[in-house]
């Protein structure tokens, strides 16, 4: 909870309470949020998102290279065998005369040379341009077997070299022939063919020992049949079900997919001067396993980065905002304190012009009412209806004598007399105030309730001010309640301070109301409310050291409580 408390403003839920600053906090924080996380963020999703580009990218290129490395090795090596078969048959067929090698004895000693020299023959055979098989030195009985109705004794016949497909044969077992041929004078010629073993040679090349295990080499022929076993695409000579891929003099790698929608990286190359094509097929997922792990690490580190970055930026943002707030609430104070005491300087130099104004008429009326009453008092005389001339020049004296009141308070309120402190028993000090109102309670029938502990102690105070502030509270109240209304008085001690509350079950104030209720000049009476009471009030008690604050619920009543500091002494 302090955590949140850090990062969401107070002010989120309660500032759509105010009317004036509406959501002004709010909208601040949210723009505030919002470009300072697209300032940040913004950057840093760029960067990851390049930089997982460029990773994909180069381990792309990794992943691509070691295979074509591969194809292009592998390639050279099945071209420099073939090449090195080749050519042992060329030497041979030019080195010897056709009577050489067409003797059988020496035939042998020949091939046994050259199986020893290169390996991988299986056997050797001398055809003449008739396609009889002149001498042979293998396994079978092939001497005299003729060839000149084949295929591939046509094909070196024009071409004069021929390596042809793997096939089995009557032999049994893969293999193919390369075969050579050698002009003899008078336009005769003769070939000298010999068989090699596909297995054992070629797949030794083909393997190399770093292989993936989800990759698989194999050889094919121009019409997709296998030359050699491959490990996921079928045996030897069986069809291969991937599509044959295009000519191409380089070594070449694709990205492609099977017929069910499966996706492979090929590597070929057409194997010079023979039918064979070199393949090698890798599966990505294997070959993209590193990608993944730097991928996820890229991932975690960017939601990682976007989470830490957006606490920082909530709290920082909620921090900044509230500091704003604060300094505009203590300018929204300060500007209504100078406002406050400017009305009340107004007020002041207005009450001192309208009781000068008015005590000098108040004490001619009242010196000449006291006149005319000693007059009337003291004629002996018969002086009609002189009783009731006297009552009535005794009310003129009382009322002159409650404007005097008046003015005496604009006066007090005007000159800000000094503080002078007394020992006061707030019960006595109350009850007093009530007094004034007694007959008003009785005539309303308000009840006035106390709720002050026994031996409460007294305070050190101002006598008159304190009269003056219940007064202005409890007339208050007495207007704010209906007939048989309620009004309760109580009185505690906290500490070095005393709280006085005085609350009624009258109509309360309006929340908007309260805001203003020490204001001068503001009032919620309809009639005769000049809204002086309550601001008078307010500068007595922070005079006397006090403050002052009020609870209302419309239609439940207000609480004023008075807070004065002790500085007491017991009885």
């Amino acid at each position: 909870m302090k955590f949140l408390r850090r990062i969401i403003p107070d002010y989120w839920a309660d500032e759509g309470k105010s009317e004036g600053g509406r959501f002004r906090y709010r909208r601040l924080w949210k723009y505030l949020v919002s470009l300072t996380a697209l300032v940040s963020l913004a950057p840093l999703v760029i960067m990851t998102a390049v930089n997982y580009y460029q990773y994909q990218k180069v381990l792309r290129v990794e992943m691509i290279h070691p295979i074509s490395q591969l194809a292009s090795n592998t390639k050279r090596s099945l071209e420099s065998f073939i090449e090195e078969r080749i050519s042992a048959l060329n030497l041979i067929i030019h080195d010897k005369s056709f009577e050489d090698i067409a003797d059988q004895k020496r035939f042998i000693a020949v091939f046994r040379n050259m199986k020893n020299s290169f390996g991988g023959f299986v056997d050797l055979g001398l055809i003449d341009a008739e396609g009889y098989q002149r001498s042979y030195v293998g396994p079978y009985e092939l001497k005299g077997k003729n060839y000149k109705d084949q295929d591939w004794f046509h094909e070196v016949s024009l071409r004069g070299v021929y390596v042809s497909d793997v096939f089995m044969g009557y032999r049994n077992f893969p293999h193919f022939v390369i075969a050579v041929k050698n002009e003899r004078a008078g336009g005769d010629f003769y070939v000298l063919r010999a068989t090699v073993d596909t297995e054992t040679p070629i797949r030794k090349i083909i393997s190399p020992l770093d292989l993936r295990p989800s990759t698989d080499v194999f050889l094919i022929n121009r019409k997709g049949i296998l030359q050699t076993s491959s490990r996921f695409y079928g045996r030897i000579l069986e069809k291969m079900s991937l599509a044959v891929p295009p000519f191409s003099s380089r070594t070449e790698v694709l990205e492609e997919q099977t017929r069910e929608g499966q996706s492979y990286i090929l590597g070929y190359a057409y194997i010079e001067r023979t039918p064979f094509i070199l393949m090698i097929v890798a599966q990505p997922k294997a070959l993209m396993e590193n990608w993944l792990s730097v991928r996820r690490d890229l991932v975690w580190f960017l939601i990682g980065s976007i989470v830490i970055i957006l606490l920082v930026i909530l709290w920082s943002s909620t921090y900044m905002v509230n500091r704003v707030r604060e300094a505009d609430l203590k300018r929204a104070a300060l500007l209504h304190s100078v406002e406050y005491t400017n009305k009340m300087a107004s007020i002041g130099r207005l009450a001192a012009g309208v009781a000068h104004e008015i005590n000098n008429p108040l004490a001619i009326i009242n010196e000449k009412a006291g006149l005319v009453k000693d007059i009337a008092a003291l004629t002996t005389e018969d002086f009609p209806q002189r009783e009731k001339i006297i009552k009535l020049i005794e009310s003129i004296l009382v009322n002159v004598e409650r404007c005097s009141t008046i003015t005496h308070r604009l006066l007090g309120f005007a000159k800000r007399m000094d503080v002078h402190l007394e020992t006061i028993n707030l019960e006595l000090l109350i009850k007093e105030v009530l007094s004034f109102l007694e007959k008003e309670a009785t005539y309303r029938d308000i009840s006035v309730n106390f709720h002050i502990p026994e031996n409460f102690p007294s305070i050190q105070s101002d006598r008159g001010q304190l009269q003056q502030v219940f007064l202005n509270i409890i007339n208050n109240a007495f207007a704010a309640v209906e007939d048989r209304g309620r009004i309760d008085i109580s009185i505690r001690e906290d500490k070095d301070t005393v709280a006085v509350t005085i609350s009624d079950n009258g109509h309360g104030i309006s929340e908007e109301d309260l805001q203003r209720i020490f204001e001068p000049f503001f009032t919620t009476k309809k009639e005769g409310g000049v809204g002086l009471g309550l601001s008078i009030t307010y500068g007595i008690v922070e005079k006397l050291g006090g403050r002052i604050s009020v609870e209302s619920k419309v239609g439940q009543g207000t609480s004023f409580t008075v807070i004065l500091p002790a500085k007491r002494t017991r009885f």
